[in-house]
C-alpha cells in the first residue's frame, strides 16, 4: 500500500489494474481508462499495444522478457519506450537519473535487459543502443536483521526481499513520466 497511490485499504485484492482504473476516475471522471490485465511477452506485445493508439510506453515492469518486448515494439513502431529500472533496496530519491541502456550501470534488471536486447533483439554493441531507462547507481541496501520479513528471504526483490521506499519508487515513476514527455515534445519539434 505504501508504494502504489492506487492502493488503499478499499483496494486490497483488487486487480492492480482496476484498482489502478478507479483512482484515474478519481482524479479525472472524464478520462478514458481501458484496463488490460494481461502480462504482455513477445508473443502477444503487438496484439497489446497496437490495438491503441498508443503516443509511447513507460514500462516498469520487473521482467526482462516482458521488458525487452515491449523495447523491440517501440523500436519497429517507431514509438519511444522509457524503461525503468529496479527500486528495491535503494533509499535515496536524489540519485535517480536517465541514460541510454547502454550507460546504465548498479542495476541488475536494466543489465539483463541489455544482454537480453542485444541477443535477440540485434540491440547495438557499442554506442548508443536507444532504449531511455531510469534508474540509480546507489548500492542497493539488503535487508536489516531485525526485520521479521524476509528472514530466509530468497534475495529477490520482493516483500520477502528487499524491500522499496515510496520515495524512490515515486522519484522512478515521476523521472519517467518526465522523460516520456520530453521525448514526446522532441518528436513534435522535429
Amino acid at each position: 500500500i505504501n508504494r502504489q497511490v492506487h492502493a488503499l485499504e478499499s483496494t486490497l485484492g483488487m486487480a492492480k489494474v482496476q484498482a489502478l482504473r478507479l483512482r484515474i476516475a478519481e482524479i479525472h471522471p472524464g478520462c478514458v481508462v481501458e484496463a488490460v490485465e494481461e502480462f504482455v511477452d513477445e508473443a502477444n506485445v503487438a496484439d497489446l499495444l497496437n490495438a491503441h493508439n498508443l503516443d509511447g510506453v513507460i514500462d516498469c515492469c520487473d521482467q526482462v522478457r516482458a521488458k525487452a518486448a515491449l523495447a523491440a515494439w517501440g523500436a519497429s513502431c517507431g514509438k519511444p519506450v522509457v524503461s525503468v529500472g529496479a527500486a528495491g533496496g535503494k533509499t535515496r530519491p536524489q540519485l535517480v537519473e536517465v541514460a541510454d541502456l547502454s550507460e546504465v550501470t548498479h542495476d541488475p534488471l536494466l543489465a539483463s535487459l541489455r544482454q537480453r536486447w542485444r541477443q535477440r533483439h540485434e540491440g547495438a554493441r557499442r554506442g548508443k543502443m536507444g532504449l531511455s531507462c531510469v534508474f540509480s547507481r546507489e548500492a542497493v541496501l539488503p535487508p536489516q536483521d531485525s526485520c521479521d520479513v524476509g528472514q530466509g528471504g530468497d534475495g529477490s526483490l520482493n516483500c520477502a526481499g528487499y524491500g522499496s521506499s515510496v520515495t524512490v519508487t515515486a522519484t522512478f515513476g515521476m523521472v519517467a513520466a518526465a522523460q516520456m514527455i520530453e521525448q514526446l515534445l522532441q518528436a513534435v519539434r522535429e
